[in-house]
This record gives C-alpha cells, structure tokens and sequence, in this order.
C-alpha cells in the first residue's frame, strides 16, 4: 500500500510538471507573437497605377458636369408660434442644373409646387434665394432665376433626345435623400415611354434609365458619355419608395423647346387650333374614336376653316364635328391633339380629318397662337 502511495504521487508530481511547463511554453510563445505583431510596421500600400480608360472617363465627366448641378430647397410660409408672424423654411429638397449665365436654374416643376420659394445652392456652396419662379406644368418643369454673378455660373451643355439609342450609358448627378452632387450611371433602358405627368396631361418621349434615381435626383441632368444633357430625371417606379432599376427623364428636346419660352415669355406659347373640346364619352356613344369639338373660338382659324362646334336643336345637344387625325396623327383625346401640333410652327397649314354627320372630311386648318 505504502509503495502504491509513493508511485501515486510521484505521477501527481509529474503530471503537475508537465502542465506547467506547457503553460510556460504557450505564454512565452504567445508573448513572442504579440511581441513580433506590435513591432510590425504598417503595412507599405501598392501603387494603383492608372486608372482603366472607361473608369477614368467617367471621372473625367463628373468633374466636368458636377458645376452644373444645383441643389433646390423648395420654401414654404409657415406662422412661427414664438413670434406670433410668418417665417420661410425648408420644405423638401430637389435637384436642378444651370441653364446659362443669366441665373436661369431648371428643375421639375413639382419640386417647386406649393412652395413660396426657393433657396439654390451651387457647387461652391454660394446660396441663392430665387427671384423668380415660372413652371409649365404639363411637362413638369420650372425655371428659377437667381442673381448670380456669372463667373459663379457653369451651363450644363445641352445634348439631344432624338437620335438616343437603347443601351447606351447613361449618367445621373443629383441629391438623393438630400445627399448633394451623387453620381450614378446605367443604360438607357428603353425610349418613348409615356408618363402622366403632375398637370395632369400624358408626357410622351420620356427616356426610361436603369441609373439610380432617388428621392431627390428629381429636377437633375440625365447625362450621355459625353456630358452632354439628354433629359431631366423626374421619377421612379418602385414600390419601396427607393430606386428600383427604373428610373424615367423628361427628354431635352422638350426641355429645351419648354425652357426657352418660359425665359423669354414666362409661359409656353404653342400652336393650336382654338376650339374647345368635349368629351370623348360623347364620340364613344357613337362608336366613333374621335375627339368632339364642343365650340369654335370667334375669329379663330378653327372657324375661318369652317369646323363646326356643338349646336342645339329644341332642348337637344347635338354633336358637331369630331376630331379623328391631324396630318395622318390619330386623335382620340386631348392629349393626342396637342402631341400632333405641339412640335409645329404657328401659321403652317395642317390636314385636319374630321367626322361630319357620318362622312369623314379633310379640313385644312391654319395654326394659330394658343398660351397654357
């Protein structure tokens, strides 16, 4: 028993040494690591090189384009509680760009709408209180002028709308969520889409965009590879509220048709045919696709070329002449009759066909001045 004892301890002791100098090992190992990890130097960074020429160009645009792009806080009047009178604030933020060096800015009209004013901010920072706001609605658009001097003042340079191919790349600066000078690019997704814009009428032509377009981005440039402006983002289709690969622009061509007379008439003159006209519902009974003229302007050109408006017999209305093309153009509905004209000079002559007690007639109309 006693020899059992001794053999029992002498293991306890042995196994008690080898426990401990394990131990002594690990943590002499371990200081020496962290030892060698604190006196490592930081690690030296790699050079970059230069950047890929796809990369580097669209560098390159930013810096060229980003002068252009304003930041827009739309300002609304509210009754202060404290000092018992009214005071301008912030009511949203938006997107636009510099138009030229008159302090003319473009942005969407409803980034504006309701508002009592606006405050602009430029790319150096320099704050503008806008002296004057006009919108034309129907289009979604707003010109603000500020009074700037023009050295502080860098034109976005204006591009084209009508030769864009799908596929393209397609570039979007703006303030998404109120994140100033953003860039995104994509493609352009597909064309002619059709929109209904805040005034209530259709926009036709509208650029469609896979570039991330947020809350924000709205009134800022849409923008080909070359910096050139090729529309105006104006919306998102997403059910989130956040971008989803769809993005939509207002063509340049409109905005630059749209823009110039808001600056030199502070509204859109175009041409038209000065009628009024009814409700479609009236040519649907008929099983007619048409327009109805409801009335005739006196001394248009609409009733020098003879069109015809509603007219009574007894207590009965009876339709008059129904609108179905303008230069070969179908027209079913309002929208349709301004698209058909909206893009042609006052005083040309266009072909209008209507229906007259069941024959069908060309009419040659002139176009005449009309002001939205």
């Amino acid at each position: 028993m006693r020899e059992d004892r001794e053999i029992s301890v002498r293991l306890s002791t042995l196994l008690l040494l080898l426990v401990a100098g394990l131990g002594a090992w690990w943590l002499g190992a371990h200081s020496r690591y962290a030892r060698g990890l604190a006196a490592e130097e930081p690690h030296v960074a790699a050079p970059r090189g230069d950047l890929p020429p796809d990369e580097q160009a669209t560098v390159d645009l930013f810096l060229r384009t980003c002068d252009s792009v304003a930041y827009i806080e739309p300002l609304e009047t509210v009754n202060s509680p404290y000092t018992l009178g009214v005071h301008q604030q912030p009511a949203g933020t938006g997107s636009g760009f510099v138009w030229d060096t008159a302090g003319h800015i473009v942005t969407n009209f409803h980034v504006v709408q309701g508002s009592t004013g606006a405050l602009v901010t430029l790319h150096d920072g320099t704050q503008y209180e806008a002296q004057r706001l006009v919108t034309y609605p129907d289009k979604d658009v707003a010109v603000l002028t500020i009074e700037a001097a023009p050295d502080k003042l860098h034109p976005i340079v204006v591009g084209s709308s009508h030769d864009l191919q799908v596929g393209q790349k397609a570039f979007a600066i703006g303030n998404p969520y109120g994140l100033d000078y953003s860039l995104s690019h994509g493609i352009i997704s597909a064309l002619d889409r059709e929109m209904d814009g805040v005034g209530g009428r259709r926009i036709t032509g509208v650029i469609q965009t896979d570039s991330a377009i947020n809350p924000g981005n709205s009134g800022g440039p849409l923008l080909d590879s070359a910096g050139r402006l090729i529309g105006m983002n104006t919306m998102i289709f997403s059910e989130s509220g956040g971008s989803a690969g769809l993005g939509f622009a207002v063509p340049v061509d409109e905005i630059n048709r749209v823009v110039t007379q808001l600056i030199q008439h502070g509204k859109v003159v175009q041409p038209g045919l000065g009628i009024k006209v009814g409700a479609t519902a009236y040519a649907r009974r008929i099983g007619v696709d048409g327009l109805p003229i409801e009335d005739v302007m006196p001394g248009s050109t609409a009733e020098r070329a003879g069109l015809r408006g509603y007219s009574r017999r007894g207590n009965r209305r009876l339709l008059g002449d129904i609108i179905l093309a303008v230069d070969g153009k179908p027209v079913s509905n309002w929208d349709d009759l301004v698209d058909a004209v909206e893009t042609l000079e006052i005083g040309r002559t266009v072909s209008v066909r209507i229906l007259r007690e069941g024959k069908e007639l060309d009419v040659p109309v002139v176009l005449q001045q009309v002001t939205y």
